[in-house]
Formats: structure tokens, sequence, C-alpha cells
């Protein structure tokens, strides 16, 4: 999944202190991608006042039982990306992933697919036609400055690490939880875990104190931090945590993402993450003047196939500050 709105809002995400432990609410909104297609997404993250959770600045969740449906499979044809980190974590049906570094692979349920992009990477993603219909979750992590400029490559992870305790099992797709610690490679201290919770269960997850978390319910009920969190928004936990108390009476299927505060000002437009109006723009010219240094093709794809750019705002990209505090509480 990718940000393929046709008039995509601008975002310059400014680095402010955390608020400490808080219960903050941010309501996902619907996002239809692939312009006249109407695939419709669920997206949590940026949220005007919280454009991150740690590195982590942008969560979409896809095959939503509560997003309208259509007929139309959410396939995503070559577009490009800089200065981030795709996350896709299927939960059902199976993903064809192809990109312009030479990858060409299948992801499945239980697998993660991890693209970094660095300077600039394009890739396509197609959902297989005899499986049941796309259901999963794609983020994006935003590179440090010092490695925004790397080159382009791809992970698949098949193996991931499993912590467990009575009650709950954790799936680390990124980061570290517990002294659990993925293979994924992390540019920042991050944290993704898949996590669920066995009914009846109360339980208690170690936390990093330095990190801020949230937390997004997928199905089933669940009380976290002493608030009852329905599926659907994203609940901010804040940071100075040393555990999460988790209380479920039906069972509880969530994604936890957490990290260190991310300190760097981030504008966001479309498929880019930069740090200045100048970035984006050049990432633009280079994708829309098929600048094949940047933005080699794609193996199986026709030129005619690439997702063109949508116009820039006619302002320079303006300051979108952090206001943590002004959520539902």
């Amino acid at each position: 999944m990718s940000d393929l709105e046709l008039h995509p809002d601008e975002a310059l995400c400014e680095p402010s202190p955390c608020p400490g432990p808080v219960a903050e609410f941010y309501p996902a909104r619907e996002v239809p991608l692939g312009g006249v297609r109407g695939v419709f997404v669920e997206r949590v993250l940026p949220q005007r006042d919280l454009p991150t959770v740690g590195a982590w600045c942008f969560f979409d969740h896809f095959g939503s039982p509560t997003v309208t449906k259509t007929d139309a499979p959410p396939d995503i044809d070559p577009h490009p990306h800089i200065g981030l980190q795709t996350v896709t974590w299927p939960f059902v049906g199976r993903i064809r992933h192809r990109d312009s570094v030479g990858s060409d692979v299948e992801i499945h349920p239980g697998q993660l697919n991890l693209m970094t992009s660095g300077r600039g990477v394009a890739h396509s993603e197609y959902y297989a036609a005899d499986a049941p219909a796309g259901h999963g979750l794609q983020l994006w992590i935003a590179l440090p400055g010092n490695r925004a400029q790397i080159d382009a490559h791809f992970e698949q992870h098949r193996d991931l690490p499993v912590y467990q305790a009575p009650g709950i099992r954790a799936t680390v797709l990124i980061g570290s939880l517990v002294g659990h610690t993925s293979p994924a490679t992390a540019y920042t201290p991050i944290i993704g875990a898949d996590v669920v919770i066995e009914p009846g269960a109360e339980v208690t997850l170690p936390l990093e104190p330095g990190f801020e978390y949230a937390l997004m319910l997928i199905e089933g009920d669940v009380t976290a931090a002493g608030t009852e969190l329905p599926p659907g928004p994203l609940l901010y936990l804040g940071n100075e945590r040393t555990e999460l108390r988790l209380e479920t009476t039906a069972g509880a299927h969530f994604l936890l993402i957490g990290g260190e505060p991310f300190d760097e000002e981030l504008v966001m437009w479309w498929n880019f993450v930069g740090r200045s109006h100048e970035d984006i723009v050049t990432a633009r010219n280079d994708w829309e003047n098929h600048n094949l240094e940047r933005f080699p093709d794609i193996a199986g794809h026709s030129p005619e196939q690439r997702i063109p750019a949508p116009p820039l705002p006619g302002l320079h990209l303006k300051p979108r500050k952090r206001r943590v505090g002004s959520a539902r509480s």
C-alpha cells in the first residue's frame, strides 16, 4: 500500500517533546487509493497532531472489515519512494512485490517484506487472483538524515522471533521487544510487534521507558493501560512507561508500534519523505522525467504503467506541528 491520493496533503513533521504516559485516541480516516479504482484503506498515521510515533510515520490498514468495499483489487502499479522503509505485513492473501533493485517475490501471511528506499526506489504490489481478498497492514518508517541517501535494498523475513508469556504471543516484526530482536534492518531504535492475547487474559508487557508507543486493535477487545480500545483508531500511549497492562474478554489482536522519539524535521508528501520542500520537488521531477539513475524501471512493467505524480500544491510546504494532548483522552 502506498499514498496514492490525487491531492495528498503536505506535512512537515517537527520534533517535539513527548508528553510522558498518556492515553489518547486518534481516529482512522478512510482514504481512497489508486484514483478512480475506488480502493479504500483506513489510515491512522500521520495525524495532523501526531505525525510520527518514534520513526513510524505512516500506518495503513487494508482490507479492514469496516472499510468501504469494492470489486477492485488493491493492486498498486509502479510508483516511487524516497527517505523511508516500507513494512508490509499481510494477514490474508498473497502479494507479489517487484521493485527497481530487482526483487520479485511473493509474500504470504506471517512473512515480512521490508523495502528501504534510501535515495530512491520504485515498486509495485499485485494481489494473487487465486487467493482470498487481501487483508493486512502497511507502514512506513522514516529514515534518519544520515541514512536518507543510502542505496535502496529489499528484505523478506519468513522466520521472525516471538515473545511468549502466559496469555500473550508477540511476533517481533522489527526492532526489539523483551529481549527478542527481529533480523529486519532498523536504522533507529524502534519496535513493531504483532500481538495476540488469549480470551480472558490479563497480562503485563514490559516496555522501554525511553520509547513512545501506540497500538491499533485489529480485532477483539482490549483494555490497555486502563483504556478500553475499539478496533480501528490508534491509541497513543506516550513515553516513560516501563510496562503496559493489557486485559481482554474475548481475546485481542493488535499491532504495537514505538521507538525513540524522532528528533528530525520531516516533510512528507505523496510517497516521499524528505527534509525540505526542495527535496520533494526534486524527487517529483525525477520521477516525472523518468530519471532512471534514481528510479530504475521495474522488470515486467512497461513505462506506461508508472503511476504519475499528482501536482504539487501551489505554495511552499508548511510545517505541521505535533500537538500531543489535543486528541480525545
